[in-house]
């Protein structure tokens, strides 16, 4: 398994690259459990934590695809870090705005203009790992690539909730805010610095349709299917903050997250390392089958976080697996030169999901408690599986589009 990884790591650049992005993703899970635990210090009600935070995430959904358009036709150079500045300070203003107990409006404001300027490091590191690997003739190194960005939104998953809990527990919720932007600002930086593998801009003047028709046949389903999941993810984000908080152990919250992304992390470390001979469109059915079975038992495990934790290690277990496949679905379906903005249609449609689903966890626990509120993550599951069944495979267009751009 090692060895399999470490062939894809010795690809020129390829470390940096991937490490960069790694810090700078570390606020995708940071800053939302970050505000929920800052607005319900500040305000003592889930529900308004939940709309704060689905008010960030939304923003965040709206404006990631136009923003991804934007780092292919210019580079990312000229986008990423100006655009991760102004989210921070965006950021900042809505911790200042809590703290100081502005109007609700202007605190609203804040979170939107933060997430709708928060860059998407996940689909711009992929970009460099298809750039990186151009030519390759050996497609398995392109999955491999794939599995160890799936790996590292894990490591990433698995080290914020903890961060971010400790973070509030021991000092304040506003520091994990904080904590969560110069994580942002210090990777943006980082991967600003590394010119020789960013992949080139396409040129400004250049119509989008010469760069290629994006298959929204089989793109706009498969994004659907991933809102559903952001959905279950943001439920059962909330349900396990309020389940560790209503029997007066915050911490737990932490670590029962990071138990749910280990699980991911390890599934997807397995996966990187076998070669796959099913299609990507199979793979992805199975791992929503497999992730909705799994999360059957949550709502009716009464106080217990223990028995939580266990078997959210293994619903996180379904995570990576299905999360790679579909990457690697959307990534075979578009001409290269739209592929940022396409694996932006797809993570957007997991982010826009979180939103509602943090928001609706959030209601459902102010009016019948936390463990009911698992409810959320259960339905949002099998309904990706209904929508995985009938989404179409679509036609593979990246051998085409390879050879155009070489």
């Amino acid at each position: 398994m090692l060895s399999t990884y470490r062939r894809v790591l010795r690809v020129p650049g390829a470390a940096a690259f991937t490490g960069a992005a790694v810090v700078a993703r570390l606020p995708m899970s940071m800053t939302g459990l970050g505000i929920v635990l800052l607005v319900t210090q500040a305000s003592g009600s889930y529900a308004h934590a939940g709309r704060v935070s689905a008010t960030y995430v939304l923003a965040t959904a709206l404006a990631s695809i136009p923003l991804a358009r934007l780092v292919d036709r210019l580079g990312q150079r000229r986008v990423l870090l100006p655009a991760a500045v102004a989210s921070g300070v965006a950021l900042l203003t809505m911790v200042l705005g809590v703290r100081l107990e502005w109007s609700s409006p202007l605190v609203y404001l804040a979170a939107f203009v933060a997430g709708g300027l928060m860059p998407n490091f996940g689909s711009a590191v992929r970009t460099r790992w298809t750039h990186a690997l151009d030519g390759d003739t050996d497609r398995r190194r392109l999955d491999t690539a794939f599995a160890w960005e799936a790996v590292m939104d894990e490591v990433v998953f698995v080290v914020s909730p903890t961060v971010a809990t400790v973070l509030a527990a021991t000092a304040s919720p506003s520091v994990t805010v904080v904590a969560s932007v110069a994580a942002l600002l210090l990777g943006a930086t980082w991967l600003h610095t590394q010119r020789s593998t960013e992949p080139p801009a396409s040129a400004g003047d250049i119509d989008l349709g010469d760069l290629g028709r994006l298959p929204w046949r089989t793109l706009g389903p498969l994004s659907l299917t991933g809102t559903l999941l952001g959905v279950a993810f943001g439920g059962c984000e909330v349900a396990t903050v309020a389940l560790a908080d209503e029997q007066d152990k915050p911490l737990a919250a932490g670590v029962i997250l990071a138990v749910w992304s280990l699980g991911s992390l390890l599934a997807g470390l397995v996966t990187g390392a076998l070669t796959l001979r099913r299609s990507a469109a199979t793979r992805v059915r199975l791992g929503l089958l497999a992730l909705a079975v799994a999360s059957l038992p949550t709502p009716f495990l009464g106080d217990s976080l223990a028995l939580t934790a266990f078997f959210l290690l293994f619903v996180g277990a379904g995570i990576a697996p299905t999360m790679i496949a579909s990457v690697s679905w959307v990534e075979s379906l578009v001409p290269r030169a739209r592929l940022n903005e396409a694996l932006a249609v797809y993570t957007t449609g997991v982010v826009a999901g979180v939103a509602p689903g943090a928001a609706l966890s959030g209601a459902v626990v102010d009016a019948q408690g936390a463990r009911s509120s698992y409810g959320v993550l259960v339905v949002g599951l099998f309904l990706a599986v209904l929508l995985g069944l009938v989404t179409r495979e679509g036609p593979r267009v990246r051998e085409t589009a390879s050879m155009e751009t070489r």
